[in-house]
């Protein structure tokens, strides 16, 4: 053991001197990583996320600074007579909403984000810009930068069932925008299968002429989908429209996501940030790890799961 850890001490002080990054320091493997979890959660049918061959791509008909910008996400309004939904609140599935929603981008909203699973390990949900860039978007408008914003946001459901997600939801979220007159729009996901929401929202809305990006941290789930455009941060998830409390990341975020807009030569177009939310990518092993939660605590998880989903189904049943 003393000669195996002086090799790995050695190769390690080899990659630090040559400025390579440590070997956990990729994108998360969000897909394989809920198989995994719920496989040891007791589950047998691990979920599988959407996939696609062909990816539509619109390009942009005119300037930003002409265009309508619409704003798609998966937070969700605060409900008070829901339970805990602040800054460290715990997975809420109370909270949930099952039915797409508009909001008037004229006004501030206070949309959060306790119902979808996020990493609550690493991130406190306590900055609503780090996953809602309304006001952003407004000062953006107001220094001509984008042309106006759409008169409405638009609430994405989190629906597990794909189907549901394309034959009752998208449509009616694309009919939505184009009554707003969008000319392009900006979505901005939060948990894993939101990230798969968006984006085959995204793809729908390219396909009736929209064209699109996704700010997103689940990099994985989002190339396999396939979508137009992507700005991927290598944050945890629920920090998509940057870094909380950080004003000129949020900033250099979305002016990013823009320019990705702009500039993509064709579908699959993915761009990283160059932003990085820590020195260590220990904050990439934590999330949904099977390795690094014992027995006990998995039996516990998944009877606090199983509440959580007939919580949700009563939702569901009554929206």
């Amino acid at each position: 053991m003393g000669t195996l850890a002086t090799v790995e001490e050695a190769n390690a002080e080899t990659v630090s001197e040559m400025g390579m990054a440590h070997a956990d320091d990729v994108p998360v493997p969000y897909m394989q990583r809920t198989r995994d979890w719920y496989l040891a959660l007791g589950y047998n049918n691990p979920y599988r996320y959407s996939h696609y061959a062909s990816v539509p791509f619109t390009p942009l008909k005119k300037p930003l600074s002409q265009c309508t910008v619409a704003l798609l996400t998966t937070a969700a309004p605060f409900q008070p007579d829901k339970g805990p939904q602040g800054p460290g609140a715990p997975y809420n599935a109370a909270a949930k909403f099952y039915a797409p929603y508009v909001g008037d981008t004229s006004q501030d909203h206070d949309v959060r984000i306790s119902h979808v699973g996020i990493d609550r390990k690493h991130t406190s949900m306590e900055d609503a810009n780090a996953w809602f860039p309304l006001p952003l978007l407004r000062t953006l408008a107001g220094e001509g930068r984008i042309g106006r914003l759409a008169k409405h946001f638009h609430g994405v459901p989190t629906n597990r069932s794909q189907r549901h997600t394309l034959d009752v939801d998208i449509p009616l979220i694309v009919e939505r925008c184009q009554q707003d007159g969008v000319d392009v729009a900006v979505l901005v996901p939060n948990c894993p299968i939101c990230h798969q929401s968006i984006s085959l929202t995204a793809r729908a809305l390219e396909e009736a002429g929209i064209p699109t990006v996704v700010m997103g941290c689940a990099k994985d789930i989002v190339e396999y989908v396939g979508v137009p455009r992507f700005l991927y941060s290598d944050f945890p998830l629920g920090n998509g429209a940057g870094k909380p409390h950080d004003r000129q990341s949020q900033r250099d975020t979305l002016e990013l996501a823009l320019r990705v807009l702009e500039s993509a030569p064709a579908a699959r177009t993915t761009v990283q940030s160059p932003q990085v939310w820590s020195d260590s990518p220990e904050w990439k092993l934590d999330y949904s790890n099977v390795e690094r939660v014992s027995p006990e605590e998995l039996a516990r998880l998944r009877a606090e799961n199983d509440r959580a989903k007939a919580t949700a189904k009563a939702i569901r049943d009554n929206t």
